[in-house]
């Protein structure tokens, strides 16, 4: 039975791949910031799920990990699906700090701990749902787009560690166009909003394919691409707002 370790699972995409890895027949170790909103599915699959409180801030996060993973037996794919972010147009600190501290800090934390692991352990699978956000500078949301391109580049860099020093371990780095979670609030009029069952599909597909790069879905795929071609002095003029 392959063994699958989710951060973020209490909701949205984390959730919903927990969900189908577990239709499939894995085990799960299931761990968010508050481990009483993973009990339904603790009790749904009582043999095959265990849980965490584990706050990706927290500077034990890392051994807290860890400590799951032992209880688990063991780990083949390690899943992040923790993250926040805001559209932040008036530059608020506490949004700008809390979104690097997340996004950033505790998400270098996690990532590495779980390649050291493999690194220790013959290898494995390191998924990571980062966002099409980080395709260029977003206005709007300075430090989520800012942050979302430090993680694309974070795991474009551990895949090449990885290379060189002959690890087994393989990478998909998942970038989703905007997806109808608690993530984006009550804000019906983000573009081509997609809902959470169908991208927590083609997450899964991607990962059973052991695809690299990721970008949920064709339409921002095709999007991202037009973007990358967009010159610096023409992308600092548009008006981008959501």
């Amino acid at each position: 039975m392959k063994r699958a370790v989710i951060i973020g699972a209490s909701s949205g995409l984390g959730l919903e791949v927990a969900k189908i890895l577990l239709n499939d027949g894995w085990q799960l170790g299931v761990a968010a910031r508050r481990s009483d909103l993973l009990r339904e599915l603790q009790q749904q699959w009582p043999d095959r799920v265990m849980t965490a409180a584990i706050d990706v801030n927290d500077p034990q996060a890392d051994a807290q990990l860890l400590a799951l993973i032992d209880r688990m037996g063991g780990m083949d794919l390690y899943f992040h699906a923790a993250g926040i972010g805001w559209q932040n147009p008036q530059l608020e600190k506490e949004k700008e700090l809390a979104t690097v501290t997340t996004n950033g800090v505790g998400f270098t934390r996690m990532v590495g701990a779980a390649f050291r692991y493999f690194a220790e352990h013959g290898g494995g699978h390191i998924a990571a749902i980062t966002s099409i956000a980080g395709t260029k500078g977003l206005g709007p949301a300075p430090a989520y787009s800012a942050t979302k391109a430090f993680q694309n580049c974070y795991l474009q860099a551990l895949e090449q560690q990885a290379n060189a020093r002959k690890l087994n371990i393989r990478f998909t780095d998942i970038r989703p166009g905007f997806v109808a979670t608690d993530l984006l609030g009550d804000n019906p009029r983000y573009p081509l909003l997609m809902q959470p069952q169908p991208v927590a599909q083609a997450i899964v597909r991607a990962i059973y394919g052991q695809k690299h790069v990721a970008v949920i879905d064709t339409r921002w795929h095709l999007i991202t691409a037009l973007w990358r071609r967009v010159p610096r002095w023409v992308w600092r003029r548009l008006r981008l707002a959501v």
